[in-house]
């Protein structure tokens, strides 16, 4: 069950109450910041809004002032903002509450397990099961932690709501707490002045650590392990949630990330979990006063407690007191050893050895009949040292293929072995990096030749990461990824890059080589590409090194940039079925790292349906996938969404993992066969107009706020990887982020409606095929599902004027070609469906929709009076930046947007 599928649950009536409230604080906080008739406008504009008068709010807005933009632009993207955080509190105490009642819902663990527990292997599965959200950077999450922060304060006043109805909270306190930090957000720059640094985004995403995930993680997997024990499964060291991260690492087209931003990335996640650790075992050294006049304790906590520097006369019978001094006082030379680099003695030498002096404790305790001392924050602990150990993370390094190879290029040139590498096939290229990685051990940058920038920056960056790994442990960095592979040579091209620093070698590697298959062309020669690459007896070495496993990354957001959304998901559908099929062919566990993004057209949509529509036996035992931008604060913006959002992970791929294929083989060939006919033809549709139809290019450009997105400060990396000014060079982050602010969605429909149209027309049953399809398999159900939500936060009118910004008629016409086609798509979509109208099995959403869209449709037409401002020069470089405002109201009325 995703958070939209809550709505059975969830209390309508007192969202209601709560957004009356916060509008009404917004409107008399605004009224004594604007005169009169200022504020007027703002009532007038809500009431033509919500009556869909488009003509007279265009009228409206278009009479503005500069100056009344300021004030209005920030009302309505204030508006939004506050509607979202009580409808976030609504989900957590919601979620909150069915886990406390033990009400079933989909995706509730205790009902996965005893599913899963009638199953012979079930101690295999769910002793192997790991499932990793990976945190990315792209912040399409536009606002400023200081925003974030006042924005955590409502959030918490919200959630003793329902405290102040009952009269158990001082009801007037809690309206004038709530109108201070409304009014400190209506005063408050909600647009960041400066670029965010990666410095900054490491630090940013450290703060959902703090408020989630070290709450969540450990006691998801303690609850885990219990509901097993219940079943009759005693499991030893499951971990089904760890966390992954890119931020200081993926430096592929981003020319900020280097030896230092990893290092600090490492060093800050280390800091974070150590910090914890220390607060724990002082709060288990307050709270256990036991004493042996009273209870008995075993030789090793006795023994810990002899050599402990606790020398009060109080503590000489409160020896778990003084044992857990002792683990603090060798924590925190740890900490110091991994931080600052000062060998203080005694410290831990690895995080195993701090989770048996844990152990000592937790035996001791069992021993003499203390089991319940051990529940709750002293059981977190433990699982928390097994999961995260002194790391917390692991990070991610990725870097194009290009890249590699221009190194791997200079250095062969440098050494006196290949002046012209790259003009080599790949078959020779392949040839020559085997025999330097089996034959050959010398370090071929260690020659006295002058190493370009390019080639001093990677080999510094990845002894970087073999210094971590030496330091805090082989977690915390366990795979480097290779963007835009298409070849072997590309993979051993990267691990010449990593046998400069030892960290691969003749016989094992210590990091894993994850190619990343990316485009449509990528994506369809990938099994060819792998193929090769397990027949290296060098390859088979290093899979069998790290278990037989082989992650390979699926991107989800060029693919859809270069053939169109059903063209992408089905690529990746099959790529993932044949992948899955050589591996086993070769005896190797392909696992598959999900690079998904917030949005239907970057491989977004609901989790749970998302991971139980990927093919059978695509996951194993292990599955990843990026979590970035808005939606690491939608799911883990608080203890209780998180703990939930990774519940519905876990119960998901265990789902996915026990199901067993449908014995109608012939039904399964008609559905795929079907599949192909109508990509093919949708991909040929989207191909013709973006890269076929010569007035494309001019219509994105001129039609949308790429320009003004492309110089707004959300994130360290730049919008494009070499040009703005051409569709392929552009990131799909901005790509995604502008269709969405005018409102077309393009990337998450576009090319659906004509090629089912071309195939329902062909015969009078085809119509039912697709029905068929839609009830009887989750891959087509969750594929329509997402083109149905992406439609309905679409509006055509509201694109018609962005379609009005082209001055050249010809240029605007694509327009038309568009709307065309959107309607199409929804008559086709409904069709199949069954249903009347969108969003007709998801009531949560469509409410939610109905309450923020007139606040946002506004917004999107005081950002086009704007652009026709700016482009005929009537705003200041100050006003300009009103754009930006209208930008982050409308992403955060749509949620998920880039």
């Amino acid at each position: 069950m995703s958070l939209q599928k809550l709505e059975n649950y969830s209390n309508k009536a007192v969202v209601q109450e709560e957004v009356l409230i916060l509008t009404e604080l917004l409107e008399d906080i605004t009224k004594n910041m604007l005169a009169p008739e200022t504020f007027e406008k703002i009532i007038q504009l809500k009431e033509l809004s919500t009556s869909e008068n488009y003509q007279g709010l265009n009228d409206l807005v278009t009479s503005l002032s500069n100056e009344e933009m300021i004030y209005i632009s920030r009302y309505f993207s204030i508006l939004p903002l506050l509607i979202n955080i009580s409808e976030d509190v609504d989900l957590a105490y919601e979620i909150n509450h069915q886990n406390n009642v033990d009400q079933d819902y989909l995706g509730k663990l205790s009902t996965t397990i005893k599913m899963v527990a009638e199953k012979e292997n079930a101690a295999e599965i769910l002793e192997k099961l790991n499932v990793v959200p990976v945190l990315t950077a792209h912040p399409t999450q536009v606002q400023r932690k200081s925003m974030l922060d006042l924005t955590n304060h409502i959030h918490t006043l919200l959630r003793k709501y329902r405290d102040v109805k009952l009269g158990l909270i001082n009801k007037e306190k809690w309206h004038t707490d709530l109108r201070r930090y409304i009014e400190i957000i209506m005063q408050t720059d909600m647009i960041r002045e400066k670029k965010l640094k990666v410095t900054n985004e490491i630090t940013n995403v450290m703060e959902y650590y703090q408020s989630s995930f070290l709450n969540a993680v450990p006691r998801l997997t303690a609850e885990y392990k219990k509901l097993a024990k219940e079943q009759g499964i005693e499991l030893e060291h499951p971990k089904p949630i760890t966390m992954g991260m890119w931020i200081g690492g993926d430096r592929d087209g981003n020319p900020f990330v280097t030896a230092e931003t990893l290092n600090k990335s490492a060093l800050t996640q280390c800091e974070v979990i150590m910090n914890y650790y220390d607060e724990k075992i002082y709060n288990l050294y307050r709270e256990f006063s036991l004493s042996t006049s009273i209870v008995n304790v075993s030789d090793k906590v006795r023994e810990m407690a002899l050599k402990s520097q606790d020398n009060s006369i109080y503590r000489e019978k409160e020896l778990y007191r003084r044992a857990l001094f002792d683990i603090q006082a060798k924590m925190q030379a740890t900490k110091a050893y991994l931080i600052e680099d000062k060998d203080l003695q005694p410290r831990y030498a690895t995080a195993d050895e701090f989770y048996q002096d844990l152990l000592a404790i937790r035996d001791s305790l069992l021993e003499n009949k203390g089991e319940y001392l051990i529940s709750g924050e002293f059981v977190e602990l433990m699982q928390a040292v097994e999961i995260f150990g002194f790391y917390l993370a692991s990070i991610d390094m990725r870097q194009d293929s290009s890249v590699h190879e221009a190194c791997v290029a200079e250095l062969l040139a440098s050494a006196g072995i290949n002046d012209h590498y790259s003009d080599l096939s790949e078959d020779e290229k392949c040839t020559l990096l085997l025999k330097e990685l089996e034959e050959d051990p010398r370090i071929l940058s260690a020659t006295h030749a002058e190493k370009s920038e390019l080639l001093e920056k990677e080999l510094s960056i990845f002894k970087a990461a073999r210094k971590l790994k030496d330091k805090l442990g082989e977690n915390v960095i366990r795979q480097t990824i290779i963007s835009h592979a298409t070849s072997v040579s590309d993979m051993l091209e990267l691990a010449i890059m990593l046998k400069e620093v030892g960290l691969v070698d003749a016989q094992k590697a210590r990091v894993q080589i994850v190619p990343l298959f990316e485009t449509i062309e990528d994506l369809d020669h990938s099994e060819e590409t792998m193929r090769r690459y397990f027949s290296l007896p060098l390859a088979k070495k290093w899979i069998a090194s790290k278990d037989n496993y082989q992650e390979i990354m699926l991107g989800y957001s060029d693919s859809n940039k270069d053939g169109g959304y059903l063209s992408s998901c089905w690529t990746l559908y099959k790529a993932q079925q044949q992948l899955t099929a050589i591996g086993d062919e070769f005896g190797v566990k392909v696992t598959f790292f999900h690079g998904r993004g917030g949005t239907v057209g970057r491989g977004g949509g609901p989790t749970y349906e998302a991971i139980t529509s990927q093919p059978l036996k695509s996951i194993k035992d292990r599955i990843r996938l990026t979590e970035q931008g808005e939606v690491i604060g939608n799911k883990y913006g608080n203890k209780d969404a998180a703990y939930y959002n990774l519940e519905m992970l876990v119960s998901a791929a265990i789902n996915r993992m026990i199901t067993k294929k449908k014995s109608d083989t012939n039904t399964s060939n008609r559905y795929e066969a079907i599949m192909d006919q109508v990509v093919d033809r949708s991909y040929d549709i989207y191909r013709d107009l973006v890269f076929g139809n010569e007035h494309f290019y001019d219509y994105f450009f001129e039609s949308s706020p790429i320009k003004a997105i492309s110089s707004f400060n959300i994130g360290s990396r730049p919008a494009a990887r070499k040009t703005i000014t051409e569709i392929g060079g552009l990131r799909a982050i901005p790509w995604v982020f502008s269709w969405s602010q005018s409102r077309v969605m393009f990337p998450g429909w576009y090319g659906v409606g004509s090629s089912f149209k071309e195939f329902i027309d062909q015969d009078p049953k085809n119509i039912e095929f697709l029905r068929d399809m839609y009830q009887n398999w989750p891959f087509f159900q969750s594929l329509l599902s997402n083109v149905d939500m992406v439609l309905s936060k679409s509006n055509m009118n509201i694109a018609f004027e962005y379609a009005k910004l082209c001055e050249d008629e010809e240029v605007q016409a694509i327009y038309y070609t568009i709307l065309d086609e959107w309607q199409l798509t929804k008559d086709v979509i409904l069709a199949i469906e069954g249903y009347d109208e969108l969003l007709a099995e998801n009531s949560y959403l469509k409410d939610s929709l109905n309450y923020r869209m007139p606040y946002f449709n506004i917004l999107n037409y005081i950002q086009l009076e704007l652009i026709k401002r700016q482009r005929r020069g009537e705003l200041s470089a100050d006003e300009e930046k009103l754009i930006h405002t209208t930008i982050n109201g409308i992403a955060t009325g749509l949620r998920n947007s880039g």
